[in-house]
């Protein structure tokens, strides 16, 4: 299809090289064939030599003036007087040689009424080319030639098939500006996509690093073995990292729920915490329990790292509603509670994740001291439940 496309004159769009200038020239000069009419009627000898020169000259300039607007207004802005100036100067060109000339020169109106499909705006043109073609009716009569029926088709063909062209152009422009403006918008929610999952992804991992070393730290000047098995699952942590960042970047990653689960249980037990985590959840479709899982990987990781807890506890249930069955994931800490402070980037992330699938998030204080987090999301997909 692009080699295609590479061939044909670019619809709606000015030449960008001397191969595009020249096919762009024959597509518009192909239609001068019409002018048989006034040619055959020169080269026939019907006028004096005077006659004959001056309808050449005009021939030429009416040409010329004809090919240059069409070629370098077609579909764009009328600029400033040119464009006005030069359909005045086709018409009266085209008056002048059928009055002076003859019947043969009623064509250079079809030429007109085509000039004023392709440079005026779409409903100036549409009168312009029933005023042109009623002109060219009028001087046909004045001829004694009788209604020019034989033209008044072509007239009218040709200056409405130049606005619906027009219109064809103007959409397929839109749809070119349309087109890249939905590959932008791609591009930036795969940018947004990327940035929340490394966020989620090491924003965990770093901080179960983190506290690993520490305690291994700790642990070695007395407990040298105790401290070696930390370190062997820092070693095994950032491996998994390693692997969680290369299956995000691919687009491939998604957490299961019940890895998360055990993943919560390690990181708090890890950070002194004392944790009730379920070891299962409910069944759920693909999308929700990624989102899910992502919502709690979050929430523990905010919990180990901000919030100074000593205590945190996970529910995970399925609850009937009015909209229908969702699934409730709960994380409640009696740390230090909300900062007051705007929702940082993983929160801000998890709201997406979780309005994406239908769902909602709520955090704030929990009763008493701390801080609690509510994610709920459809328990069924969109074409189930349906």
């Amino acid at each position: 299809m692009d080699a295609v496309s590479g061939r044909l004159p670019k619809v709606g769009q000015p030449p960008e090289n001397r191969r595009e200038f020249f096919v762009k020239l024959l597509w518009i000069g192909m239609w001068l064939i019409f002018m048989g009419a006034p040619v055959s009627d020169l080269l026939d000898h019907h006028h004096a030599a005077t006659g004959t020169v001056l309808g050449w000259t005009g021939l030429i300039l009416f040409t010329l003036t004809y090919v240059t607007l069409v070629f370098r207004h077609t579909n764009w802005p009328v600029i400033g007087a040119i464009v006005p100036g030069a359909l005045t100067a086709l018409t009266a060109g085209a008056v002048t040689l059928s009055l002076t000339l003859g019947a043969p020169w009623l064509v250079l109106f079809v030429y007109v009424a085509v000039a004023c499909g392709a440079v005026l705006p779409i409903r100036v043109s549409r009168i312009a080319i029933l005023v042109t073609t009623g002109l060219m009716v009028a001087i046909a009569a004045y001829l004694d030639d009788g209604p020019e029926l034989g033209l008044v088709v072509p007239a009218l063909l040709g200056g409405f098939s130049m606005t619906g062209v027009r219109q064809l152009v103007r959409t397929t422009r839109e749809l070119r500006e349309a087109r890249a403006r939905v590959a932008q918008l791609a591009a930036n929610e795969e940018r947004l996509r990327l940035a929340r999952d490394l966020h989620d992804l090491l924003g965990h991992s770093l901080s179960l690093i983190t506290l690993k070393s520490e305690l291994a730290g700790r642990m070695l000047p007395d407990h040298p073995d105790k401290a070696a098995d930390q370190v062997a699952d820092i070693e095994k942590v950032s491996r998994q990292a390693l692997v969680d960042v290369r299956e995000a970047v691919t687009g491939y990653r998604r957490p299961r729920l019940a890895a998360e689960l055990a993943g919560a249980q390690a990181a708090l037990t890890a950070a002194g915490i004392a944790a009730e985590v379920p070891s299962t959840g409910p069944d759920l479709p693909e999308t929700q329990e990624s989102v899910l899982a992502w919502t709690l990987r979050e929430a523990v990781t905010n919990v180990v790292r901000h919030s100074g807890a000593r205590r945190c506890l996970v529910h995970l249930v399925r609850r009937e509603t009015l909209a229908g069955p969702v699934v409730e994931l709960t994380v409640e800490d009696d740390g230090a509670g909300p900062s007051g402070a705007p929702p940082g980037n993983g929160l801000t992330g998890l709201t997406e994740r979780v309005g994406a699938v239908g769902g909602t998030l709520d955090t704030g204080p929990a009763a008493g001291r701390g801080f609690l987090l509510v994610a709920r999301v459809p328990a069924a997909s969109v074409g189930s439940a349906a």
